[in-house]
Order: structure tokens, then C-alpha cells, then sequence
């Protein structure tokens, strides 16, 4: 393997040359340990193929669906608390919490074992899929909060991660020059699924209860996700005899990745109030709940084509990374301070949610690149990867505490923020501006460096 160096631009541009050249080679490719292929046979091709677009279309489905779910709580969430059994209880979000932030918090860890254990990735994946099956079946008999939050919060964020970064690992094997687009294909699905679950769960919970739309969407993930699974072959096989080596960490002594990093923290604890509350503030300013609803399905769209635009462009190697990101974060902070905060129409709103859809969520199709950009070392830029996830799970988990003490009780008609709300611009608009602010000194520093030389 190579060694991991600082990477600048011009070195970065220089891999992802090689990169090219080199495509079929798979000590240059495989990102997480040595591997051999069969005699005779080269691995399939990198960055194109039949194979590499199969398994970025498997990738997307799983995203959409087993994801998408998850992320759809907050309709569960206002159903749960109209319940008798429930409504007593001020802890039923930290089911979707716990289903959520476990696959942002855990991805260090689950990425050092899909790491050790490469040649158990297709295992881990049936391991892990039949568990957030069966805990959406288990959760559909639960009768107490504490049985929720056992199998659609904690046994369902176990399963997934189980899963998941296994068939990332295996994603990255087959996309490395053209990795951005990947993810941001990948990503996208989230928001395409944020378009169709949240008024499809709706409908189901209003018409036939809890018990039996759970048991629905498990029955409609196993069959439309597991006959995919076969289709989640490595591109290389891991050999038996090879012992992996170990991840070299010396990108945590890169300033470039320290900054990433605080970007990245700073974007989490602002990015999730906007889909939070859009709904809650649209009727605080006289609209009707279905016209809330419509305005995150219009977040969601932006979402999707922000995710493959910004995926697309962070491949080029003309456009600095920072830059990229960090106009992704300047503008969404703008668009929080303006046109959220004095919003009081409809068509005000729609234009905030789809400008933030598109840039706010086009930052997290960066991750995959900005790993790329601390380490040339392919085990190594997927463990900064995983590292880049803790601060958006951080938010994450932060986002339920910080609104309950930034919300305020009386609705200000025409007031910032409608007077409850104000605050919550506020914060959500200043960790937004913070994640842009230090990102351009990662560009400064190397300005410097060059004039000195």
C-alpha cells in the first residue's frame, strides 16, 4: 500500500491520474485490504462497467429504502404521541434518534471491523438486513415505549449498520476517480424517499394503525431489497491467507483533515432545525399542515439534485474541495438568516426549502472526496470517512436538547422567526456560516507555503 501523505491539490490531481491509469490494478484500487484475483482474470472495471453501475444502483435502493425509512420518523413520531399508551411520554423521538444517529456514530467502529473482517462483508450484509426486518416485525407487538425504542430505535440502528458499510466498502472498490458522482447518486435516494414515504406512511398509520403498517413495510423492504443482495459481489476477493494490515492514522496529524472535521461538526448541529420545524413554522404563520408537508417534500427534491450535482462537481479537479463545500455551507447559512427567518408567505418558504434542499444536502455528498483529500491511502480515506459521519451525528443527537431550549412559547405574528422560531434561525444560521468560515483556511495555509517556496 502506499504511504499516506497531506494531500495538496496538485498531488490529489496527480492520484487521481494514476488512479485512471492504473484502474485495473487492484493493489491501487481495493480500499480495504491486499486481495487477489483469479488466475487468469482481471477485476471488472472501475468507475464504469455493467458491474460498477449494478452495484451503485443496489447501493441506491438500499439508501432509499432502508434508510429512507428511519428518516421518516417524524411522521411515526406524531402518530406515537396521539396514542394513549404513549402520550404521556416526552421520549418517543429518541426512537428515531437512536435508529438514525447509531449509523453516524457507530461508522468509525463498523468501518475498522468491515476493515479487519473484509472477507466477511456479504456475511455481515445477511446478518444485518434480516435484523432491521425483523425489528420493524417485533416493534409492530410493542405496546410500551420501552419496546419501541428496543426494536425500531436500537435493534433497527444495529441492523442497519451492520449492513451498511459493508456495501460501502464494497461501492468504493468500484468508484475511485469518479467517487463523488457515486455518492452523490447514492445519497440522492434519501431525498428521493423523503418525496414518497413521509404521506405514504401517513395515509397507512391513519387508516389501519401502527401494528400493521410496520408489519407492511417489513413485508415491502424484504422483497423489494433482499433478492438485490446476491448483486452485492467485491469487486476483488479478499484472500484467506492475507492477514489485513493496519490503518495508518497519521491523517489525524493533517490540519486539512482537522478542518474538515470542525466544518463538518459545525454543519451538523445546524443543518437538521430547518426540516425540523419548516412544517411547524409554516402553520405558526396561519398555512394549513398539508402546505407544511409540501414544503418538505419540495426540500426533498433539491435534496436529490443537489446531492448529484454537488457529488458531480466535486470530481472535477479544477474546483477546490473547499470551495466547494464551503459555498455549499455560505449560501444555505444565507438562505437560513433571509429566507426562513423572515418568511411569512408560502412562496417565501418554498424558495427557502428548495435552496436549502439543494445546497445544504449537497454537502454530505462531499464526504466521500474529502477523505480522498487527507489520505491518498485508500483504508485511510475511508476511515476519515466514518470519522466525517461522527459530526453529523453529533448534531443529530444534539438537534431534539438544543431546539427544546432555543424554542420559545409565544407565536410573534410578523415578528423574526415568528418570535418562537427566532432563535432557532439564528443558531441553525450562525453553525451553518462557522462550517463555511474555516474551510477556506485549509487554502490560505497553501497559498503560503507556495509564496515562501
Amino acid at each position: 500500500m502506499s504511504t499516506v501523505t497531506t494531500t495538496t491539490e496538485h498531488e490529489l490531481q496527480e492520484n487521481r491520474r494514476q488512479i485512471s491509469i492504473d484502474e485495473h490494478d487492484s493493489a491501487s484500487t481495493i480500499p480495504l485490504e491486499p486481495t487477489e484475483a483469479s488466475p487468469g482474470h482481471s477485476p471488472p472495471r472501475a468507475d464504469g462497467g455493467k458491474e460498477a453501475w449494478r452495484v451503485l444502483i443496489v447501493a441506491f435502493v438500499f439508501e432509499a429504502l432502508l434508510w429512507g425509512f428511519p428518516l421518516s420518523f417524524g411522521v411515526f413520531q406524531q402518530y406515537y404521541s396521539r396514542l394513549p399508551e404513549f402520550q404521556d411520554s416526552a421520549f418517543i423521538s429518541v426512537i428515531g434518534t437512536l435508529a438514525s444517529g447509531l449509523s453516524y456514530l457507530a461508522a468509525p467502529v463498523m468501518i475498522s471491523v468491515v476493515r479487519r473482517f473484509a472477507r466477511y462483508r456479504e456475511l455481515m450484509i445477511w446478518v444485518g438486513w434480516p435484523i432491521c426486518i425483523l425489528s420493524l416485525l417485533a416493534s409492530s407487538f410493542a405496546t410500551t415505549l420501552g419496546g419501541l425504542v428496543a426494536t425500531q430505535g436500537v435493534l433497527y440502528g444495529l441492523g442497519f449498520i451492520t449492513f451498511y458499510y459493508p456495501i460501502l466498502s464494497i461501492l468504493n472498490e468500484y468508484w475511485i476517480a469518479r467517487r463523488g458522482l457515486a455518492y452523490g447518486i447514492m445519497c440522492s435516494a434519501s431525498g428521493l424517499a423523503g418525496t414518497v414515504f413521509p404521506s405514504a406512511i401517513e395515509t397507512s398509520l391513519r387508516r389501519y394503525g401502527y401494528p400493521t403498517t410496520l408489519r407492511a413495510i417489513a413485508v415491502g423492504l424484504c422483497i423489494l431489497t433482499g433478492p438485490l443482495i446476491p448483486f452485492l459481489r467485491p469487486r476483488v476477493p479478499v484472500s484467506a491467507a492475507t492477514a489485513p494490515s493496519r490503518t495508518d492514522w497519521s491523517f489525524l496529524h493533517s490540519p486539512t483533515f482537522w478542518l474538515y472535521s470542525l466544518s463538518n461538526l459545525a454543519m451538523g448541529l445546524g443543518y437538521f432545525f430547518p426540516s425540523l420545524y419548516i412544517p411547524s413554522y409554516a402553520t405558526a404563520n396561519g398555512m394549513t399542515p398539508l402546505l407544511g408537508a409540501l414544503l418538505l417534500t419540495l426540500m426533498s427534491i433539491a435534496q436529490v439534485l443537489g446531492q448529484l450535482t454537488f457529488g458531480y462537481l466535486s470530481d472535477q479537479p479544477r474546483i477546490p474541495l473547499p470551495i466547494l463545500a464551503g459555498s455549499s455551507m455560505l449560501i444555505s447559512s444565507l438562505a437560513v438568516y433571509t429566507a426562513w427567518g423572515l418568511a411569512h408567505t408560502f412562496p417565501v418558504l418554498a424558495a427557502f426549502a428548495l435552496n436549502f434542499g439543494f445546497f445544504g444536502a449537497g454537502y454530505t455528498a462531499l464526504w466521500g472526496r474529502m477523505g480522498m483529500a487527507v489520505s491518498s491511502e485508500p483504508s485511510a480515506a475511508f476511515a476519515a470517512f466514518g470519522l466525517l459521519n461522527v459530526g453529523k451525528g453529533i448534531g443529530n443527537l444534539a438537534a431534539g436538547p438544543l431546539s427544546g431550549a432555543l424554542l420559545r412559547k409565544g407565536v410573534e405574528a410578523g415578528g423574526y422567526g415568528v418570535g418562537r422560531f427566532g432563535a432557532v434561525v439564528l443558531f441553525s444560521g450562525t453553525c451553518l456560516a462557522v462550517s463555511a468560515a474555516v474551510l477556506p483556511l485549509g487554502l490560505v495555509k497553501k497559498f503560503r507555503s507556495r509564496r515562501v517556496r
